[in-house]
Formats: C-alpha cells, sequence, structure tokens
C-alpha cells in the first residue's frame, strides 16, 4: 500500500494502536501493527511496541512471531529477527519458516537460510511458493549444484516445481551454476511459462556463450518486455557481438517497437560501442538517452563517462563524469573516471582525482587501486605508485590481488629496478601468473637482460603456450646476442607446437562506415592511393630526420626490405585511409588489435606534424594521442629526431626526467623472428632520448601495459 503523505500513515497507525491501549490487550491486536510497520524502516517504534508487548506479559505465536521477525529484518535489524526466531522456532509454522528464510537470504546469510529450511523440512513443514525461491536464491550465492538438487527434489516431492515462481527460480538457479541442460529441461516441463521464465533462460545462455540459442529463444517469444531485449542487447555486448547488439537496439528504438529502452537498456548497449571504437554511434545513443530524459541518471552518466573514455573521447568522458553531482558521484563513478585518466595516459590527473574521491569521503576498493597503479606506471610516477601499494593493506584495509602485484612488477621492471621486480614476483603471497612474468619479460628485454628474460619466458611457454609475442620476444633477444642457434631451435619450437602469431588488424570508422586493414592488406578499394601515400611519406619525414626502427622486421632480410614490410603495418594503413577520405582537421581515431610497433609510433608522429592532424590509437594495451609532432598522452613527449641544437641545462633535464615522457629511442641493432607488427617483442615508449650538440641524454620512464 503506498501512503500519500505522513498524516495519512499517521491516521492509519492511530488506528491500530488503539485496541493495544486497553488494560489487557490480547496478542492478536499487535498483529496489524507490525505488519504495518514492514517496510516503513521504522526500527525505534517497532522495538517501543514490542517492548509493550512485553511489558504486558504476552508472548508471542508463530503468526505474530512471523510478522514480528519481518518488521525487524526490512528495518535493517537482521540479529533481533534471528534472536526472536529462535525464542519461538519451538512453536513454529511455515509461516515463520518462510519469514526468517526470506530476510536471511536477502542479507545475504545464505548458509543459515538453507540450514533454517532443511530444518522445516525435518520438522514436518513442507515449503511452499514462497520458500523455495528465496532458498534457491541463497543456493546460487553458494554455488553448491548439488544442494541446488537436494532443493529441486523436496519441490518436485512437493509438487511446486510446476508452479512458474518456483520454475523461473529454478531455471535460475541452474543457468548461474552453469547447467543449462538441467535450466533448458525444467524450462520445457513447465506447463505454464511466463516472461520471467523465458527471460532466466534467455540471460542464462548469454552468459555462457550461447548466443545463438538465446537469440533462437528471443525469437520464439510472443510477449516480449523490456528485460528481454535488454538481456539480448547486453548478451551480445558482452559476448563481443557489437553489430547484433547494435541492430537489436535499432529496432527496439523504432517507431514501430511498442518496447522503448530504460536506463538499464542503455548502460547495456554503451559497451558495444567502446567494444568496436565506435564513437559516432556512442555520441547517437547518448543523444537519445538525452532526449528521453535518461541523461541525468547517475549510473547512465558513468557509463557515458566509461563509454568515451574507450572510444578514445578523454574531453567527452570529463564532461560527463563533471555532470554527475559530486553527492551522487560512487565508487563506480570515482574507478571509472580514475580508470580513465589512466589509460589514456594521465597519471598525475589519475592520482588527483583519486585525492578528490577520498576527500569526498569514498572509501576505495581493489579496483580504485588497479586504476590508480596505472596511471602511475603510464606516468613513470614510480615512488607515488609503490606509497599507494603500501597503503592498500595498512590505510585501506585492502588486500592487493595478483593483478596489483603485476602493476608494480611492471612499474619497478620498467625503470631498470629489475631485481627487485623479481624478487617480487618470488615472494608474493600468491604464485606468479602470466601477466607477471609478461611484464618481467618485457622489462628484461627493455633493459637487455638475458638472464630474467629466459626465466620470464619459459613461464610463459607453460602458462600460454599459444601466446606467439613471448616466443617472438625471447628470439629477438637472442638475435641481439648473437645466439643463433638458440633462434633457430626457438624457430623449431614454433613449428612444432604449430604456434602462430596472430594477425596485426586495425579498423577506422568515416562516414558511418567501418574500414578494416590487416599487415600488407591490399583488399581495399583505395589500396593504390593508401600506398602511393605511404611511399611518399618517408621521404617527407627524413627531411626532418626520421630511421626507420628495422629492428621490428625479420632478422634475415635486407634492411631495404625490412623497411618495406613496417611500412604495410595494418595501423600506418589505417591513418592513411582516414587522411585520405575525411576532411581537413579531423581527428584521426584508430584501434589496433595488438599493440602498436615503435616504428608506428614514431610514425604517427611525423604525420601528426606533417599534415597538422590529431591522431589517436587505441591499442591493446592503451590509448596513443598524437598531435603536433608529440604523444600527446604523455606531457613533454616530443618528437626524438628533431633534437636540440644546444646543450640542455641540468634544469631542464631534471624536469623531463621528472614528468610523464615515454618517447621510444633506444636503438636495438639485433633482429626479430617475424616480420610482424605489434608484436610484443617492442617495449613501446619506454626511453625519451635527446640530442644535444654534446652527447645523447637517456630518460627512463615507466609505462603501464593494462
Amino acid at each position: 500500500m503506498k501512503w500519500r503523505n505522513l498524516t495519512s500513515q499517521n491516521s492509519v497507525l492511530t488506528t491500530l494502536l488503539h485496541p493495544i491501549r486497553l488494560p489487557s490487550p490480547s496478542p492478536s491486536s499487535y498483529t496489524p501493527i507490525f505488519q504495518f510497520l514492514t517496510g516503513l524502516n521504522l526500527l525505534k517504534l517497532g522495538q517501543q511496541i514490542h517492548a509493550h508487548f512485553i511489558l504486558r506479559g504476552l508472548h508471542p505465536n508463530s503468526f505474530l512471531g512471523a510478522k514480528m521477525v519481518a518488521m525487524y529484518a526490512s528495518s535493517g535489524d537482521i540479529d533481533s529477527a534471528i534472536v526472536l526466531f529462535n525464542r519461538i522456532r519451538q512453536n513454529a509454522s511455515t509461516l515463520l519458516y518462510n519469514s526468517i528464510i526470506r530476510a536471511c537470504s536477502l542479507y545475504g546469510l545464505s548458509e543459515r537460510c538453507v540450514g533454517v529450511f532443511f530444518e522445516m523440512d525435518s520438522a514436518g513443514f513442507r515449503g511452499d511458493y514462497f520458500t523455495f525461491p528465496f532458498v534457491l536464491k541463497s543456493c546460487v550465492d553458494l554455488c553448491d549444484v548439488w544442494l541446488g538438487k537436494c532443493v529441486h527434489g523436496k519441490g518436485f516431492r512437493s509438487g511446486l516445481v510446476f508452479d512458474f515462481y518456483v520454475g523461473t527460480s529454478l531455471i535460475d538457479y541452474y543457468v548461474k551454476c552453469g547447467e543449462l541442460w538441467d535450466a533448458r529441461k525444467v524450462f520445457d516441463e513447465m506447463p505454464v511459462r511466463d516472461v520471467s521464465s523465458w527471460n532466466a533462460l534467455i540471460a542464462g545462455n548469454m552468459k555462457h556463450g550461447m548466443v545463438r540459442v538465446a537469440g533462437d529463444l528471443f525469437s520464439q517469444m510472443s510477449n516480449k518486455n523490456i528485460v528481454s531485449w535488454t538481456a539480448m542487447i547486453s548478451g551480445y555486448a558482452q559476448n563481443g557481438l557489437a553489430n547484433q547488439a547494435f541492430e537489436l537496439f535499432d529496432e527496439m528504438t523504432n517507431h514501430l517497437s511498442n518496447v522503448k529502452p530504460n536506463w538499464v537498456t542503455i548502460m547495456s548497449i554503451l559497451p558495444a560501442c567502446a567494444q568496436s571504437s565506435d564513437l559516432d554511434r556512442g555520441r547517437k545513443i547518448h543523444d537519445y538517452a538525452t532526449s528521453i530524459g535518461l541523461d541525468s541518471n547517475t549510473l547512465v552518466q558513468t557509463a557515458l563517462a566509461a563509454m568515451y573514455a574507450k572510444c578514445g573521447s578523454l574531453s567527452d568522458s570529463q564532461i560527463c563524469f563533471q555532470k554527475i553531482p559530486s553527492n551522487q558521484r560512487t565508487l563506480v563513478s570515482w574507478n571509472t573516471m580514475i580508470s580513465a585518466w589512466a589509460s589514456h595516459g594521465y597519471g598525475i590527473e589519475s592520482v588527483s582525482t583519486f585525492n578528490d574521491m577520498i576527500q569526498a569521503g569514498v572509501h576505495p576498493d581493489a579496483i580504485t587501486f588497479t586504476g590508480l597503479l596505472s596511471g602511475c606506471s603510464h606516468s613513470g610516477l614510480v615512488d607515488t605508485g609503490l606509497n599507494y601499494f603500501n597503503s592498500m593493506k595498512t590505510q585501506y584495509n585492502i588486500e592487493p590481488t595478483h593483478e596489483h602485484y603485476a602493476c608494480v612488477v611492471d612499474l619497478l621492471g620498467r625503470v631498470g629496478r629489475l631485481k627487485e621486480a623479481y624478487e617480487l614476483a618470488l615472494t608474493m603471497p600468491m604464485p606468479p601468473g602470466a601477466s607477471i612474468w609478461g611484464a618481467l619479460l618485457s622489462a628484461s628485454k627493455t633493459h637487455r637482460n638475458l638472464e630474467i628474460a629466459e626465466i620470464s619466458a619459459k613461464k610463459l611457454f607453460v602458462l600460454e603456450p599459444e601466446n606467439s609475442g613471448n616466443y617472438v620476444i625471447l628470439s629477438n633477444m637472442y638475435a641481439e646476442a648473437g645466439m643463433w642457434r638458440e633462434v633457430n631451435n626457438l624457430r623449431e619450437l614454433l613449428k612444432t607446437l604449430g604456434v602462430k602469431k596472430n594477425p596485426g588488424c586495425s579498423w577506422i570508422e568515416i562516414d558511418g562506415k567501418m574500414h578494416i586493414f590487416h599487415g600488407g592488406d591490399t583488399s581495399h578499394p583505395m589500396s593504390g592511393k593508401i600506398y602511393a601515400f605511404l611511399e611518399s611519406l618517408p621521404e617527407r619525414m627524413k627531411v626532418l630526420g626520421y630511421v626507420a626502427e628495422t629492428t621490428f622486421a625479420l632478422h634475415d632480410v635486407s634492411d631495404e626490405e625490412r623497411e618495406q614490410s613496417l611500412g604495410s603495418h595494418s595501423e600506418k594503413l589505417a591513418v592513411a585511409f582516414g587522411i585520405l577520405r575525411s576532411s581537413s582537421g579531423a581527428v584521426i581515431r584508430v584501434t589496433k588489435n595488438l599493440r602498436i610497433c615503435g616504428d608506428c609510433h614514431t610514425v604517427m608522429k611525423f604525420v601528426s606534424r606533417i599534415y597538422e592532424r590529431e591522431i589517436v590509437v587505441r591499442d591493446v594495451n592503451r590509448f596513443h594521442h598524437f598531435k603536433d609532432g608529440s604523444c600527446c598522452s604523455s606531457p613533454g613527449c616530443h618528437m626524438k629526431v628533431l633534437g636540440q641544437k644546444k646543450r640542455l641545462g641540468a634544469p631542464a633535464l631534471k624536469k623531463l626526467s621528472t614528468s610523464p615522457i615515454r618517447e621510444r629511442s633506444k636503438k636495438v641493432t639485433g633482429s626479430s623472428l617475424f616480420p610482424t607488427e605489434g608484436n610484443d617483442s617492442n617495449p613501446l615508449d619506454v626511453f625519451v632520448s635527446f640530442w644535444d650538440v654534446s652527447r645523447t641524454e637517456v630518460f627512463s620512464n615507466a609505462l603501464f601495459l593494462n
């Protein structure tokens, strides 16, 4: 019952309290009062009524006890609810058991909930359609398939499995525990299915990657509701099928559709935009959300901030975050912005946002520190990152996870503190996984530590036997050291294992159409113009001092052939196409499935200067913003080949060494095993070098690979 105002509530309460003012009130006089107070969060008043009841020397029966338990549980006092239940459980009833089972389930006391259920069954009380949904929910929380099947059996013997409430709960239980066959069996045997039964099965199949099955169920539904549509859209997005998610969302927003998106639907479609880096689509969905009044929703604004950050528009992400009122910014909102700054290379801003969050009284969690440590790594804030890592447990009572240790290992390794990084990997409280050894391997390549590289690579060969990048890195290091026998052994090992390198792939959207390029691709209709553009580019860049970094090409071919293989990397093809097809001054946004190689990173800076374009490249690890000949993600990262015409002063050098500069300039003279693009053989953006008239100054900074 909904109360329009406080006056009406008080009027009803006054009427209900009248019988207990009599000299000898009966226990039944209190029943409607406790029932009325349930859900109103008036705990103090409920306690006063309870005290009045005790002072009259009365004792609750099971019916009244059930109402009192429900009142306490709904008012946030689960402890009093349990104490009250224990006092009257000797005279229990199905209603009393249901009341405490519901309370325990809602408060996450799953073991107690299931225990009370079996006690109820042993006492001879059969569960009803109020009992089983809450017990099954607790079984899901416990992830106990055997226990759930026991409960299923109890329901079957009670004849309740064909009730659509219980049946839907069983479907939900089985799909969440991964038992899709059992879920489908219950669904098929249900004589009456409501829309929630269909939705539960659709969501479960989507969760476990059974996209086609979910699609078939959705097409068979005669009465789809908002949950049905949203489950499908969310499922497509979660399974990496962005186009299908977009098609369904477009159908839903069509004027012929009788079901329109709500805020949950908007939040479900936005990750699809992030996956495909479809910024234009994201903006259209934002406009749609605004048109139906959903842009004021805090969760929607947070999801929009995350989408814009992952699509490369950090400015739009900031705007969405700033639109959230300060007192409504949740932990998720803060984490989103901290991670956004970090992924774009702005570690100082990430730290600043963290400090703002603490000042706002929001307590961080493990996700917060993952983003924070990532930001510190991006910007070379080593001491800051280590201080935050050490404060996790001591100051914030958060136990560091494997992810956090990986951040710190990477942070130390990338600034040359390999011994510390390796010792941390060996002494951490859990076995180091692929991310730990991968960070060590990359750092070993950067700092030419073959000993730790071999240890790390051999660990990765076991943990990630099909990851070709690990073999490539070690092969390159062997080649640099002239250890050709080891290079050939790795080549034979790769052939034996049948390991193949993931092909480089980049894509760019122009005028609402996605264009995909692979390394050496000639299938695009504009291939002739694209390659002509790229062939003319080196001469223009060499005037400014460009030298191709042929260390990212084959070791057994000539330098000229190496340069040619570098020139056809997929990200270069995509950027060339973007410049040829887009209007002057438009931002070029490219997404790549692997890491951008060092030569491509250098070329992008030259191109951004020559053609006066801003280029945003999103690779598998982070964003790179190129503008005016520098990597704008890293303040101070200038085009190294232009050098300096005079000796750098000490203050300038000090400033550069402490700023988050990440310009790759270290030249390696070895070779690589494959003519690959974007493989993990290039420790990208690790060094900054400035040439002056007398010598080369090299400053090391860190880059976290998320």
